[in-house]
């Protein structure tokens, strides 16, 4: 009796130290994926992510696994063969397929959102828009995965997406405070917004004084126990690739000629295009009866005229229509002023990057930078960048002015606040764009309620310590009848 009963306390004190042991050890984590392919209006690229399972409602810990570029054109240019969209995709699928663990792969959600080049061919021929997306579903559900759908996103739905993907990437919603050992808010100073610029529209996105919001044009989000109200609109065929057309076909209904002088593009270089182009695009005023019917062909001739150009980009804007109103950009459209700091990504930052103007330069040294640019002939240009791109290469002068523009007379950032936007494509290990937002948003992992700080234990050991428990509690009652 003596032995058994001298077990009672000896096995209370191999618990305690079981359980230290047990504090000590924490899950292996169970690594998740998810996919989202952003079919933008001239291209297509594919995200893969990753998080552990045990943090998908913590912030800041999903991953960018891999990131792959579909060839070829946007899905919208398929409307005359659907199917091509489809096949399209499946490179980067069986890309996918090999970075994935196959014992994994039927458990990624997999999506599909497309934007404004959709958006586009939805106006124009919405049974050829749905046959393109009826293709491109048909190939990712041969795939082992998830699939969640193929939809069309709205203009606000994608600026609303980028606005949460930057402040997710940056902890601008919550992170962990180890010296408060809790999850705190950050200061709502600290939100960034969001400036996108794509090639068939272009949104912003940011929290604005409460006092000034004309909440007609709010979008609202409650994420980690936190109410977001943030302003979000966004502008169809002022994309960079929809704005070029657009002056393109300016520039000639008002000459009418056959050859006719583009300030924006390099002198001596020269390009043709034909009149039927711009009838394939609702951007372009397929009805506008200035255009002469028929194939024939204009030749755009570079002039390299750096006012000239801006000139002629200002035009494409309908400034007139707000008046006096600070609360306007263009065409009558509302916006309240511009708060705090913002990313701007996308073609905001290639065509910077281009021009080294991503460093944080002061809006003289920017526009000095892009009318030093703009007088450069082709011959200079050419030799300068003989890898670039010979037909995006022209194009650069036009669409830093364009973002001149469209920054300063339109979202109306001045000398101060210019110094508040950042041009960035990456945050932390992600590209900065909507689509993780939008994983994020569709499954659920971003919750309304704050997120707990729980520590995980591995299963095994809990249930040695539970069979402990009990064989101690019987040694225990055997003690006590004897």
């Amino acid at each position: 009796r003596a032995i058994v009963g001298a077990l009672v306390p000896l096995s209370i004190i191999a618990l305690v130290l079981s359980l230290v042991r047990i504090e000590d050890v924490t899950l292996p984590p169970t690594v998740k994926y998810g996919m989202v392919f952003d079919a933008g209006s001239s291209h297509t690229s594919l995200f893969v992510y990753e998080w552990d399972s045990d943090k998908e409602n913590n912030t800041g810990v999903v991953s960018q696994h891999l990131s792959c570029d579909v060839q070829g054109q946007g899905i919208s240019s398929y409307a005359n063969d659907p199917p091509k969209a489809g096949d399209s995709l499946r490179e980067c699928l069986d890309k996918a397929m090999k970075v994935v663990p196959a014992g994994k792969q039927r458990d990624v959600p997999a999506y599909l959102g497309a934007t404004a080049g959709m958006r586009l061919l939805r106006e124009q021929n919405s049974s050829a828009a749905d046959q393109v997306l009826a293709e491109v579903t048909k190939t990712m559900q041969e795939y082992p995965v998830a699939f969640k759908g193929a939809q069309i996103l709205t203009g606000e739905e994608e600026g609303a997406y980028g606005w949460i993907t930057i402040n997710y990437l940056l902890d601008s919603f919550t992170k962990y405070s180890p010296k408060a050992h809790a999850w705190v808010r950050p200061e709502a100073a600290n939100v960034f917004g969001a400036l996108d610029l794509g090639g068939a529209s272009t949104q912003i996105s940011f929290m604005p004084e409460s006092s000034v919001m004309n909440w007609n044009e709010t979008s609202k989000f409650t994420l980690y126990g936190y109410n977001y109200n943030i302003y979000t609109h966004s502008y169809l065929c002022y994309g960079q690739n929809e704005m070029l057309k657009r002056l393109a076909k300016e520039l000639i209904v008002v000459r009418g000629e056959l050859g006719v002088d583009h300030p924006c593009y390099p002198k001596d270089y020269n390009e043709t295009v034909s009149l039927s182009s711009f009838r394939t695009s609702p951007c372009t005023n397929q009805s506008d009866p200035r255009l002469i019917l028929g194939d024939r062909n204009v030749t755009l001739e570079g002039r390299g005229n750096a006012s000239g150009c801006l000139a002629a980009i200002k035009k494409l804007f309908n400034f007139s229509a707000c008046g006096q109103r600070q609360d306007c950009t263009f065409d009558g459209v509302y916006q309240p002023p511009v708060r705090g700091q913002f990313i701007a990504f996308s073609a905001f930052y290639y065509n910077f990057k281009f021009l080294n103007l991503t460093k944080g330069q002061s809006l003289a040294t920017v526009r000095e930078t892009i009318e030093h640019f703009c007088t450069r002939s082709w011959e200079n240009l050419s030799s300068s960048y003989p890898k670039e791109n010979p037909e995006r290469l022209p194009k650069y002068c036009a669409n830093a002015n364009y973002i001149l523009t469209l920054l300063l007379d339109a979202y109306k950032f001045n000398e101060t606040s210019w110094n508040n936007i950042f041009f960035r494509m990456k945050a932390g290990s992600a590209d900065v764009g909507w689509t993780l937002g939008y994983m994020l948003n569709l499954t659920n992992m971003i919750p309304a309620v704050p997120p707990a700080w729980v520590k995980g234990h591995v299963p095994s050991l809990w249930a040695a310590a539970i069979t402990f428990i009990i064989l101690t509690l019987a040694l225990g009652l055997a003690a006590l009848l004897l």
